[in-house]
């Protein structure tokens, strides 16, 4: 098994138990020196107490890990980045009211507002020649869906 599906396996249960998920883990070796990234998201975003709440936690399980050995290790425990591609009902939830652009798997491009969610899709308000319609997409039709950055939302856009 790999060092890194070890150390998902190992900390999984501690980072669910604060409430949080673990999306993700990397390691990189540079030399005699290992870097530990754990990508931890949550329902809303976290703060800075909770990434050190989390990190602490992390930090205690992997210090007396068997697999990590002698090798010295920094770690890293940060959120997802808002260029991460949405995969899961969850995430999708969690940015109700933002952009997306979705890509299909037919290559159809479709961008619009997060509108609802289910375990099975996500529904979008698009809108075009300032005409709005509701689009829903199964979530097995899409191939990469990402927030896009709005920089000067106005108020008046917000529902």
């Amino acid at each position: 098994m790999a060092i890194t599906d070890q150390i998902s396996q190992l900390v999984t249960p501690a980072v669910e138990a604060e409430g949080f998920f673990l999306e993700d883990v990397q390691l990189v070796s540079p030399g005699k020196h290992r870097i530990v990234t754990c990508i931890v998201d949550g329902e809303s975003s976290l703060n800075l107490d909770q990434v050190t709440t989390v990190s602490r936690l992390i930090a205690e399980l992997l210090d007396v890990a068997p697999f990590m050995g002698d090798t010295p290790f920094t770690l890293e425990v940060t959120s997802p980045g808002v260029d991460r591609p949405l995969t899961k009902p969850r995430h999708f939830a969690k940015n109700f009211d933002r952009l997306l652009k979705v890509t299909q798997i037919d290559g159809v491009i479709v961008t619009g507002r997060i509108l609802a969610n289910s375990e099975t899709g996500v529904t979008l308000t698009v809108t075009e020649k300032k005409e709005s319609k509701e689009v829903t997409i199964a979530l097995s039709d899409i191939k990469r869906a990402q927030v896009e950055i709005e920089f000067n939302r106005k108020d008046s856009d917000k529902e």
